[in-house]
């Protein structure tokens, strides 16, 4: 049964009336974002007929969440998108309180939508999470199987809320279809639900994957299950695990689980668990499979209970995606690096070699810029800190800070422009990562776009990746400082051309 608040024919007629309305100080050069109105998780990243399909959790009619659609846009190399048609709207009775986040897969050459359908209650205990399918000949237009949903509470194990269910990943393993999809106990902890099928339409319950304990966060969202080097990686995205240390200062985190399945018993063998990223706008990472046999993952470059400046600036949009990302196991260790199709679009600015700096602060010619890549390499072992300062002007700059007495990265954002606060307890403007140095060397590659920076550590061992809202047109400037001597062994600096 259909109804008829939100249609894909109102949705995409009113991006086409809006669309040219957009203020665009802040939007970014070479991440996907929407034509107009609120982004939050990628949906649906896919391999699809030689290109690649990023969806999204969309609600094109503010600048706030609201009933969720699925936005949807497509690439050939993850550089250069293409906006297409809104794929889906909550048009039935089972989702008319939103389509929730969930993946694609491809079966005999259609591809295939599950998502998460909301039905809202007025009473919150009363509302319900179920999942659906849709279902596509073209890659472009879907239609909703008659079967929706294909899970619902009959399906889940005693200890789950029915509240909280959502966010299927599917895939497809020795000619079986698996879903892992978030849930909540009834004691409010986290846990991941594992599902099969042989059709993608008629499932049934495995097994709880992974339980979370209480110092794991509330909510497990949005899973991803894959292997990669000989190892099975869990990702999912906690709500309110406790910080400890340098970790999971957001109030939302993300984690990596590094282990093995047992495909038997349907269970998750944790061998280590570590956060994703440690900057203040990366959330829902979902991956997917290449043609060359790339793990390539992206992610929300939000957060979740933050003031976003381009909504309360009237901007008419909200939210990008990060620039997509090569996921490797090195040492039992996550590794994430730039996808390498971002290089094509280079040009050279700056190339600097051996610079000695010594107890000052230099500015280079060539290195500055609101788009584009900083790439350094830097000996560190007579310094005491190491600092660079982008976005810089003379009222504003975002700081960038390797502590050699602690082995410390910090990324501070309190004097880059627009103010952001959150839901923490206290004000989180900075966040800092432990990366020891190999031989006394610091590598960075710094990715700067408009109201973004996405830094990437020791040969991306970590990264960091936060949003920034510069006021002043004149932040532009890069100073390198040092606190000791650096030794900068390389420096390169890129524009981005898009066009």
């Amino acid at each position: 049964m259909k109804t008829a608040n939100y249609t894909l024919e109102n949705a995409n007629e009113f991006i086409r009336q809006k669309e040219e309305d957009v203020i665009t100080t802040y939007s970014p050069s070479y991440h996907l974002t929407a034509p107009v109105g609120w982004i939050n998780d990628p949906n649906g990243f896919v391999y699809y007929e030689g290109e690649y399909h990023l969806f999204y959790q969309y609600y094109p009619y503010k600048t706030v969440w609201g009933p969720m659609h699925w936005g949807h846009a497509k690439s050939k190399d993850l550089v250069t998108w293409e906006n297409l048609p809104v794929a889906l709207s909550p048009d039935q009775y089972y989702d008319e309180g939103g389509c929730f986040s969930g993946s694609a897969i491809e079966k005999d050459g259609k591809l295939y939508l599950m998502y998460t359908g909301h039905l809202p209650q007025a009473e919150e205990e009363q509302s319900r999470q179920v999942q659906c399918m849709a279902v596509s000949e073209d890659g472009i237009h879907f239609e909703k199987i008659s079967q929706n949903p294909v899970l619902d509470e009959k399906d889940l194990p005693d200890n789950a809320r029915v509240q909280d269910f959502r966010d299927p990943k599917v895939f497809e393993r020795n000619g079986v279809y698996y879903s892992i999809i978030a849930s909540q106990t009834k004691e409010l902890t986290g846990q991941i639900l594992l599902y099969q099928s042989t059709d993608l339409i008629e499932w049934e319950f495995k097994s709880i994957l992974l339980e979370g304990t209480k110092g794991q966060g509330i909510m497990w969202e949005c899973p991803d299950l894959f292997e990669l080097d000989g190892k099975d990686v869990l990702i999912t995205s906690p709500i309110q695990i406790p910080k400890s240390g340098n970790e999971f200062h957001n109030v939302s985190s993300c984690v990596a689980f590094i282990g093995k399945v047992d495909w038997e018993k349907g269970t998750f063998e944790v061998e280590s668990m570590e956060e994703i990223d440690h900057g203040l706008d990366f959330y829902a990472p979902q991956t997917t499979i290449d043609e060359q046999g790339r793990r390539v993952m992206v992610a929300w470059m939000q957060m979740w209970g933050r003031n976003m400046p381009t909504h309360t600036e009237n901007h008419g949009w909200v939210g990008a995606m990060t620039l997509p990302r090569e996921l490797r196991i090195k040492n039992g260790k996550l590794i994430q690096l730039p996808i390498s199709e971002i290089a094509n679009y280079y040009q050279k600015s700056a190339e600097i070699k051996e610079v000695v700096l010594v107890d000052e602060t230099k500015e280079f010619e060539g290195v500055a810029g609101k788009v584009g890549v900083l790439e350094l390499v830097v000996d560190l072992k007579e310094a005491t800190r190491f600092r660079i300062e982008l976005r810089a002007s003379a009222t504003e700059r975002t700081l960038l800070t390797y502590h050699t007495e602690t082995n410390e990265l910090e990324f501070d954002r309190f004097q880059s422009g627009i103010p952001i606060s959150g839901e923490e307890a206290e004000p989180l403007n900075k966040r800092k990562v432990l990366c020891s140095l190999d031989e006394a060397k610091l590598k960075l590659k710094i990715f700067l776009d408009n109201s973004s920076i996405e830094t990437f550590v020791n040969d991306g061992k970590e990264t960091i990746t936060s949003t920034i809202y510069p006021l002043s047109d004149e932040s532009e400037k890069i100073y390198l400082e040092a606190i000791g001597k650096v030794r900068i062994d390389s420096l390169d600096m890129f524009e981005i051309d898009m066009v």
